[in-house]
């Protein structure tokens, strides 16, 4: 609530000044701000919730291709080329596809943010087995230095440079718990020539197995 006063504010004296003027400058730099810090408050309130095993799950069935799609939506990639095989993600799965989607965006979004690559490309792919199914996000980029690799799933963690990232740090962390709450798991997978992350998520819901 503080947070939502400060920005309706920050909007009238910004939207209520002249554009040229300090005033209006200051004021869109204190609406920016108060966006990024709502955005930090919101990860850390999910982050306590899921940690906590407090959040509930709203589990329903749903076609993977359809998350996906949902995902590089909202996702809205603007450097990076998302390339996939939709024939391949024609799957039925029975989870939290919301939960799912925010994972599938987290993953998206660090790439075409963290992709060092002239031509920026991301590609999805699918596998299956009897449980689990599989998808890969794999960019064409430098990927991820050995040596960071054991933190980037810990809160707060950063390992590119703090400017372009703009975040807290806290999105792998966040899907790393949700993937944990769906029964599956998120991993780095080295050696695919690029930072490549690989989602396992059960096909049928997690309750199911309990």
């Amino acid at each position: 609530t503080p947070m939502t006063s400060i920005r309706s504010f920050s909007e009238i004296l910004r939207d209520t000044s002249d554009q040229d003027g300090e005033n209006h400058r200051y004021a869109g730099i204190i609406h920016d701000e108060t966006m990024r810090l709502t955005r930090l408050l919101d990860d850390l309130l999910d982050l306590s919730v899921l940690a906590d095993g407090q959040v509930n799950l709203h589990i329903e069935a749903g076609q993977l291709s359809a998350v996906i799609d949902q995902a590089v939506s909202v996702a809205q990639p603007r450097r990076i080329t998302v390339e996939r095989k939709k024939l391949k993600e024609g799957i039925h799965i029975q989870s939290d596809l919301g939960r799912l989607e925010q994972v599938f965006i987290n993953l998206i979004s660090n790439a075409d943010k963290y992709c060092d690559a002239n031509a920026p490309n991301l590609k999805i792919k699918i596998a299956q087995n009897q449980q689990f199914v599989l998808i890969d996000f794999v960019d064409n980029g430098s990927g991820i230095a050995a040596k960071n690799r054991d933190v980037i799933f810990e809160k707060f963690s950063r390992v590119a440079d703090a400017q372009k990232a703009g975040g807290a740090g806290l999105g792998l962390a966040i899907s790393q718990e949700i993937m944990d709450r769906l029964g599956g798991d998120i991993t780095y997978l080295p050696g695919q020539g690029g930072a490549a992350f690989r989602v396992t998520l059960p096909l049928l819901s997690p309750l199911a197995n309990r």
